[in-house]
Formats: structure tokens, sequence, C-alpha cells
């Protein structure tokens, strides 16, 4: 119940932006990446029938992968926001 409840909520945070009139900050583009990022991490977690440990797992990785922002493929680099409309490189994961 409380995985239908959350990814509810997933959904329905990525509908409400559509209904916005101002161009999304860069914070609030943050937020909804690592929302959607868990919502998909969640999802894939159900899926395919993951024990508690995969779907924390699925699920921060899938936070982590959609805070990031850009890929550098020729230099393999990766541009991650801070959530204050900063960003640092790193290396891309593997």
């Amino acid at each position: 119940m409380k995985k239908s409840v959350l990814t509810l909520a997933c959904v329905a945070s990525l509908a409400l932006t559509a209904c916005m009139n101002r161009p999304l900050t860069d914070q609030e583009k943050t937020i909804i990446g690592g929302v959607a990022g868990i919502g998909a991490g969640l999802i894939t977690a159900n899926a395919i029938g993951a024990n508690k440990n995969w779907t924390v797992l699925t699920t921060l990785a899938g936070a982590a992968a959609g805070i990031m922002v850009a890929r550098n493929s020729h230099t393999n680099m990766c541009a991650y926001s801070n959530g204050d409309g900063t960003y640092r490189q790193r290396p891309c994961p593997v």
C-alpha cells in the first residue's frame, strides 16, 4: 500500500509541473528529477519482485540518476545539480 501511495505521489508531482505558467527554477528541476528517479527505481524494484534491501538500493540509485542533469560522452564527466542552482562535475558512473 505504501509503495502505491509513493508511486502515485511521484506521478502527481510530475503532472502538476505541466500546469505551471512559468519556467522551472534549477532547484525545482533538481527536485523533480530526484522524485522521478525515486519513482522509477521503486517501480522497477516492484516490477522485478525485489526484496526490501534491493528496493532501497534501486530507489536510491534512481534518485541519484534523477538529479544527474548532463553527461559529456567525450570526457565521461557528468554534471550533478547541487539543488541551489549550481552544479558539480564528477566522473560518470560506469
